[in-house]
């Protein structure tokens, strides 16, 4: 029978074995955060509940984006099976691309394992075509791209997801609430509840809390009708409200509304609005490999050439050369 450490470290395999394939610049906030609570559940419970296994796709050390490295317990050619296994994805998914990886994936799945994703990671299985008819989820900053890049994959914006043999999480804090429920599900709540605590995480976040930060707490302000705003420029980028349309929906006139914006935002109503549109265009530019033309129209211009225009002013280049220059 394996047993754990005081530390709750397993020497060999454990009840649950979970691999985890390291791509470079994964994050690393993401993977410790789904390790460590295997780590204090085998602690907590005396038993070898879970051991983790650190694959990579040449079995040598993976640098993370904050430039520390990870080694590596196995080549993934050395690996025909797996109970289950997480992919943490890389820093720039739409620049990552290994069929070998995906021919692996594809192998594990077909042998029954369990596939899961960290941050990016859904990217991969998506392009493995192993989450066709699965539900998944990404970090909010790549779910713009992601969409746009599988427009036919069921994708959400919440903290994490589970599909059958599928699960997926946005990354950084939200792995960690992802395996603590996962523990409450093949343990037992009080267990997994040990462990939140221990860690100083006073509630284990239901699958359906948002990303994001609160809009208040994001911007600072508290005006209840210009977060309302503000919230509703965020749903409509791509078919821009008008400052009247947006006055009226929140019960004030076009006049308070700009009074509104100058006073909590320094800003008129259609510049905040403009920044939040290029911005959305920066993302698509980064992350996909969209026509310019097709990135204004999903911003809300008509036009390319008043798309580069605005786009040049703000950020200093062409959105040709600042998708040259990532």
């Amino acid at each position: 029978m394996p047993s754990c450490d005081s530390f709750g470290n397993v020497d060999g395999d454990a009840e649950r074995p979970i691999g985890f394939l390291l791509t470079p610049t994964f994050s690393i906030l993401a993977f410790i955060s789904a390790v460590e609570p295997l780590r204090v559940a085998n602690r907590f419970s005396g038993r070898a509940l879970y051991s983790w296994h650190v694959f990579s796709s040449d079995g040598e050390p993976v640098m993370a984006a904050n430039g520390m490295t990870q080694a590596a317990d196995a080549c993934i050619d050395d690996v025909a099976t797996f109970p289950t296994v997480i992919v943490c994805g890389p820093h720039d998914p739409n620049r990552f691309d290994s069929p070998r990886i995906a021919a692996w994936l594809r192998r594990l799945a077909r042998a029954g394992t369990r596939l899961g994703a960290l941050d990016t990671g859904a990217y991969l299985l998506a392009r493995a075509r192993l989450l066709d008819g699965y539900r998944c989820t990404i970090h909010w900053e790549n779910l713009p791209g992601f969409i746009e890049a599988f427009p036919n994959i069921d994708v959400s914006s919440e903290l994490y997801e589970f599909d059958r043999n599928r699960f997926s999480c946005g990354g950084g804090t939200a792995a960690l609430d992802m395996m603590l429920t996962l523990i409450a599900a093949e343990q037992d709540r009080r267990l997994a509840s040990m462990v939140s605590e221990l860690f100083l995480h006073d509630n284990i976040r239901a699958a359906e809390e948002p990303q994001r930060m609160d809009l208040r707490l994001r911007l600072g302000i508290a005006h209840p009708g210009l977060l309302e705003c503000i919230a509703l420029m965020e749903k409509n980028l791509e078919q821009p409200l008008l400052p009247a349309e947006l006055a009226a929906h929140i019960g004030v006139s076009k006049r308070q509304l700009e009074r509104l914006f100058r006073r909590y935002l320094a800003s008129t109503p259609a510049r905040y609005y403009m920044g939040l549109r290029l911005q959305h265009g920066r993302q698509l530019l980064d992350q996909t490999a969209m026509p310019v033309t097709e990135v204004a129209l999903a911003c809300g211009f008509a036009s390319p050439g008043h798309f580069s225009y605005r786009y040049r002013a703000l950020y200093g280049l062409s959105p040709r050369l600042a998708r040259h220059s990532a």
